[in-house]
């Protein structure tokens, strides 16, 4: 009963299978990967294709209705194909590739990245990010902040803004044109860092959705956050970073194409929420329990993203994962999130 998985007519050892997506999600190349558990560098893209289609719909099935109380937005320096600096002038107008950033929206109570995007530093993409963020969300809007990229404030108005239409001021001339408004519960705070020398020596804050009083509130609220940052998706840029070979920096293992970014960004998210415990999410023991030999007692219960956000109830094993069968009411509807979701080819028509 393997249809509708990862292990869909997959004629490998399972155990292989399984390895292979391991070594990939915790940062291995592609081509290590493949000579780790002693396969050609083909089957191994091969397979990345399978984890990737996998883990997206896992991913996208889970990611509906979240509670986002918190939203930290940032992005991700990387490069495909050859960096910007050094692509010719012919490449660099059909847009194939150079710099590619991933645009991230994290939710820090749950250490959780909620949306992302994969392209270039445009405001179609910052657009893409906030409309993703409103897709999972519950309709709430969330508390935002980020650094003071011009973009966000413009992407905000967009997703969560309200059409009004102004009353005409006399009897005479057109009606005026219907404009957008910031609604009231719509709060967003950027973060200002002062630098000398390449070093940040200040970091201050700059209300540009809402009151001041309100947002103070909502960081008293807070069960994580006592300031206003951008602290909690600047750490996870490392986790990325860590966990994904093609976002390492100074390394041979890059992308050679924009979708196989995406693809590794998707396997290595979904082995970061439900199959890694995350430490800080960890929860304390009535008891401390015994274990064999020697160690030490068991004095904390493992908590991954998932669980912290209440999608699971338990650490998902790496099998688990891969054979999850997502259910065919939610398949019946990915069409309709083609203009949101693309598929891996269309993703450079965004940019």
């Amino acid at each position: 009963m393997r249809y509708g998985t990862a292990y869909s007519d997959l004629e490998a050892d399972s155990s292989i299978f399984e390895t292979a997506f391991r070594a990939l999600a915790e940062g291995n190349s592609l081509r290590g990967t493949a000579r780790i558990v002693e396969i050609d560098s083909e089957t191994c893209r091969a397979w990345l294709e399978r984890y990737a289609r996998q883990c997206r719909l896992v991913m996208l099935y889970f990611w509906q209705n979240l509670e986002i109380a918190e939203c930290q937005l940032d992005e991700l320096w990387s490069f495909v194909h050859t960096k910007e600096a050094n692509l010719a002038a012919a490449k660099l107008i059909c847009q194939t590739y150079g710099d590619a950033w991933v645009w991230v929206a994290f939710a820090p109570l749950w250490r959780m990245v909620v949306a992302f995007v994969v392209g270039k530093r445009t405001q179609a993409n910052a657009n893409l990010l906030l409309q993703r963020v409103h897709h999972v969300s519950d309709g709430a809007i969330p508390f935002f902040t980020s650094d003071q990229l011009a973009a966000y404030p413009t992407a905000l108005l967009a997703t969560y803004g309200q059409w009004v239409q102004p009353k005409r001021k006399g009897n005479r001339g057109a009606q005026p044109k219907p404009r957008q408004v910031v609604p009231d519960d719509l709060l967003y705070a950027q973060v200002v860092k002062q630098r000398e020398n390449g070093r940040v020596v200040e970091v201050s804050y700059r209300v540009v959705f809402g009151q001041e009083e309100a947002i103070e509130q909502r960081i008293k609220q807070s069960p994580v956050s006592h300031t206003i940052n951008t602290s909690f998706v600047e750490r996870d840029n490392l986790t990325l970073r860590q966990s994904n070979r093609r976002l390492t920096r100074k390394t041979n293992g890059f992308s050679k194409e924009i979708s196989g970014l995406e693809k590794q960004l998707w396997v290595s998210l979904a082995y970061y929420h439900f199959v890694l415990p995350h430490q800080s999410l960890r929860v304390p023991l009535e008891a401390p329990i015994p274990t064999r030999g020697s160690g030490s007692e068991k004095r904390y219960s493992a908590v991954t993203p998932a669980m912290a956000a209440g999608l699971t109830n338990h650490v998902w094993s790496t099998s688990e994962l891969l054979s999850y069968r997502v259910p065919v009411d939610f398949l019946n509807t990915i069409a309709q999130l083609k203009s949101l979701f693309p598929a891996w080819d269309q993703e450079e028509k965004l940019d």
